[in-house]
């Protein structure tokens, strides 16, 4: 499938695991890559895959999305146009995306070049807003007060040239960890709601030595007597979750007791505290390469829809992954995941990241494969309009879907998916979970 160079609006996403393939494909065949496009941060989150830096066991990185048009300028398949505009405004975030031991002070700021900025957005990890100001002439920004030390944050920036094109940015990075301590971040919010296959995922600023310390001293209690265990990926990522899929209505609570434990020679650690959240509907999707149609299972109730997957150049991961997080809107470039200029689409609407490499479900309003072939670079793709719409195939599964639903790929030709790319532990057996 060949995509359009690109889009009049962009938003680009970053978390803190990444994923493979969005838009046309998902993230890079180079890995999950930070690159700074014509004074734009871009992230890898294309829907094209680093098979090889996926599949090594480590943590998850930091990843954005982006996604594809033909480096010819040519039409995509179906029709679209091949040449929309994009947007002069050029945001500049400090820190750098997946930035670590960021000083509390002084560090966080926005710009924009060519534009005025229309809206930034600072959350910590918990979904608390730090509080600050656009500057008066509308370029710039930064917060009221210093950040907490050992914390994740997220930033979401939006700017405006005087067309009105709209440019945006989505970054993350971690305050700095005071010496002899480790901070502890994961991806639970308090009282949160998440899917069946949700993944708890806890990431630690240092090495981790006293790792069986360590795990006994985060512990699970639930209403319906559900055994969870942990799983370690490297030395600084520990994974939880049950035996088979949560049950829907379970209610959780994570309590971290770490301030006690001496984590590795010296240093302890940061937390003690009771996280709760909740296990909702039940919502289980599969997406087949060979019939080009996904069939959606909520509750009991099964529907069908015609979607797209990964081509046979680049075909989709196979196995189970799980949604990690949501973007309306974002942005997939070629150039983050070794492409080259073979597309940069600003807007890709309705996307849901899959795993960190790259991979994505999103919506596509640049060509029309549906049911027919399989056209992306490894992301599943369903029809949608410019802007998004609610009432397209893709919007109404996005606003179905929830953080921690399943989306299982089969009948592909590329090998299972990492349990280390996303929240892919679900492709691990749990005797050797």
């Amino acid at each position: 499938m060949k995509t359009g160079k690109a889009a009049d609006a962009a938003i680009r996403t970053t978390s803190r695991f990444g994923g493979k393939g969005f838009g046309p494909r998902g993230y890079g065949r180079r890995g999950a890559v930070a690159l700074a496009m014509g004074g734009v941060l871009l992230l890898t989150a294309a829907c094209n895959d680093d098979k090889a830096s996926s599949d090594s066991a480590g943590g998850g990185s930091s990843a954005a999305a982006t996604a594809g048009a033909g480096a010819d300028g040519s039409a995509a398949p179906g029709g679209a146009p091949a040449t929309p505009k994009t947007s002069a405004a050029v945001l500049a975030v400090e820190p750098k995306d997946g930035a670590q031991d960021v000083a509390p002070n002084n560090a966080l700021q926005v710009a924009v070049s060519n534009g005025k900025l229309t809206t930034v957005e600072v959350t910590d990890k918990n979904g608390k807003p730090v509080e600050g100001a656009i500057t008066p002439d509308g370029t710039g920004w930064k917060p009221a007060a210093g950040l907490v030390v050992g914390m994740a944050y997220k930033v979401n920036a939006q700017a405006k040239d005087a067309e009105g094109l709209v440019a945006a940015s989505t970054t993350s990075f971690t305050t700095l960890t005071p010496e002899k301590k480790v901070s502890t971040n994961d991806n639970i919010r308090d009282g949160a709601t998440y899917g069946v296959g949700m993944i708890v995922s806890v990431e630690f600023t240092r090495d981790i030595k006293n790792k069986d310390a360590v795990a006994k001293a985060i512990t699970f209690e639930t209403n319906n007597g559900t055994e969870v265990k942990g799983h370690w990926f490297g030395d600084r990522r520990l994974d939880f979750r049950p035996a088979e899929y949560w049950k829907p209505g379970t209610k959780a609570t994570i309590k971290y007791r770490l301030k006690s434990v001496e984590v590795s020679p010296g240093i302890y650690g940061d937390v003690d505290k009771d996280e709760p959240f909740t296990i909702g509907r039940s919502m289980i999707s599969t997406a087949d390469a060979k019939t080009h149609r996904m069939t959606v299972e909520r509750d009991g109730r099964s529907t069908t829809v015609p979607v797209t997957l990964g081509a046979d150049a680049t075909p989709s991961w196979s196995g189970t992954m799980v949604i990690m997080s949501k973007e309306k809107v974002t942005r997939m470039n070629s150039q983050t995941v070794g492409l080259g200029g073979e597309y940069d689409i600003q807007d890709v609407p309705h996307a849901m990241r899959l795993t960190t490499s790259g991979t994505f479900v999103h919506g596509n309003y640049w060509a029309s494969p549906f049911g027919k072939t399989n056209a992306s670079h490894g992301c599943v793709s369903m029809a949608d309009e410019k802007g998004g719409s609610d009432s397209s195939v893709a919007g109404k599964f996005f606003n179905d879907s929830m953080v921690g639903d399943v989306v299982k790929i089969v009948n592909s030709k590329e090998k299972t998916v990492s349990p280390s790319n996303g929240l892919g532990g679900w492709n691990v057996a749990w005797a050797n979970w």
